[in-house]
C-alpha cells in the first residue's frame, strides 16, 4: 500500500504539472498585443480560423510557446544532471561557466557567421556546443588535481571564474557591434526567447527530446551516482564512462536551449531544486518534474511579459530573475 502511494504522488503531481504547461500555453495563445477568445482560439487549432487568427496563432504565438517549453526542458534537465553529479544544489549550467562558454561562441556566429550571411539554424546549437564543452573542459581541467577527487566546490568556484572570464570576453565582442547586433545580444544575454520560428524550433525539438530521453534512460545511474563515486564502482558502475557521457548530455541540452533563448541562468539552477523538494531524489521522477518547472517558468514569464504592460519591451529573462533571486538566496543561505 505504502508502495503504491509512493508512485502515485509523483506520478500525480506530474500529471498536474502537464495541465498546467497546458493550461498557461492556452492562456498564452489567447493573450497579447493582439488578443484572441478561446473559441477563436479552438476555431484554429480545428481548421476553421481566419487568415489572419491563424497567422497570429500558429506563426506567431505557438512557435514562441513551443521555444519557451523547449528551452525551459533542456535547461532544467542540464540543471539535474548537474546537481546530481556533482552532488551539489548549487550546480548549475551559469553557475559552472558553461552558459557563459556558450554564449561566447553564440556572439563569434552574430559577428562572424550572420554578418557574412551563413544563417543556417542546424549551425548555431551546434557551435553553443561546442562553446560549452570547450569550458566544461576547462573547468574540469583546473580544478583537477593529481590523485584527488574532484571537488564540487571547487568545481563551482573555477565555473565562476570562468564564466567572468567569457563574460569578460564576450562584453568585448559586444560593444564592436552595430547597433541593431549589439541591441539584439544585450536581450540575448538577459534572456530573451529570439529564435521564436519553425526552422530553428525543428533544429531545437529532437535536440531536447533525443537527449532528454537518454538522461531518463540513465536514471538509476544518476541514482546510484548520487550515493558516491566508490558506492557506485562497488555497485558496477562506469562512474568516469558515465560521468562523461552525462556531462556531455547536459552541455548539450544548455548550448542549444542558451542558442536560441539566452542565459536563462536561474531556470537551470531553481527547477532541479524543486523537482526534488516535489517528488524526492529519484531521477525517474525528478527528471521529468525538472523538465516541466522550468518550462513552467519561463512559458509563465514570457506570457506575463507579453500581457502587462510595464513601459518597454522587457525580455523574459528580467521577469524570471526578479522572481527568483529570492529563493536563490534562500538556498544559499541553506546551502554548506
Amino acid at each position: 500500500m505504502k508502495k503504491r502511494f509512493a508512485l502515485a504522488r509523483p506520478i500525480g503531481v506530474i500529471l498536474i504539472l502537464s495541465v498546467l504547461v497546458i493550461l498557461v500555453a492556452v492562456i498564452s495563445m489567447n493573450v497579447g498585443r493582439l488578443n484572441l477568445s478561446l473559441l477563436e482560439v479552438l476555431q484554429v487549432i480545428i481548421g476553421k480560423g481566419t487568415e489572419k487568427q491563424n497567422l497570429i496563432v500558429f506563426e506567431l504565438r505557438l512557435p514562441r510557446i513551443a521555444l519557451a517549453v523547449l528551452v525551459g526542458m533542456g535547461m532544467a534537465i542540464s540543471g539535474c544532471v548537474m546537481q546530481s553529479l556533482l552532488r551539489n544544489d548549487l550546480a548549475s549550467p551559469g553557475t559552472l561557466g558553461i552558459s557563459s562558454g556558450s554564449g561566447l561562441f553564440v556572439m563569434l556566429y552574430i559577428t562572424v557567421f550572420a554578418a557574412n550571411g551563413f544563417l543556417s539554424p542546424m549551425f548555431l546549437p551546434l557551435l553553443a556546443f561546442v562553446g560549452g564543452i570547450t569550458a566544461a573542459m576547462l573547468i574540469f581541467v583546473l580544478a583537477y588535481r593529481k590523485g584527488k577527487e574532484l571537488s564540487p566546490t571547487g568545481l563551482i568556484l573555477t565555473g565562476v571564474a570562468l564564466g567572468s572570464g567569457y563574460g569578460a570576453l564576450t562584453l568585448m565582442i559586444t560593444l564592436g557591434l552595430e547597433q541593431k547586433q549589439y541591441d539584439f545580444a544585450l536581450r540575448w544575454q538577459i534572456g530573451n526567447l529570439w529564435g521564436d520560428d519553425w526552422k530553428y524550433i525543428m533544429v531545437l525539438l529532437p535536440w531536447v527530446i533525443i537527449i532528454g530521453f537518454y538522461v531518463l534512460f540513465k536514471s538509476n545511474t544518476l541514482n546510484t551516482l548520487n550515493l558516491g563515486n566508490q558506492t557506485a564502482t562497488g555497485l558496477g558502475v562506469a562512474v568516469k564512462r558515465e560521468f562523461i557521457g552525462l556531462t556531455i548530455a547536459a552541455v548539450a541540452l544548455s548550448s542549444g536551449s542558451v542558442a536560441l533563448g539566452g542565459n536563462f541562468f536561474f531556470v537551470g539552477l531553481i527547477a532541479p531544486h524543486l523537482a526534488r523538494r516535489i517528488v524526492g531524489p529519484n531521477h525517474k521522477f525528478m527528471i521529468p518534474t525538472a523538465a516541466l518547472v522550468g518550462a513552467l517558468i519561463i512559458l509563465a514569464a514570457d506570457t506575463f511579459t507579453r500581457t502587462v504592460s510595464m513601459g518597454a519591451d522587457i525580455p523574459t529573462g528580467v521577469i524570471i530573475t526578479i522572481f527568483v533571486t529570492p529563493y536563490f538566496l534562500y538556498l544559499l543561505s541553506k546551502s554548506n
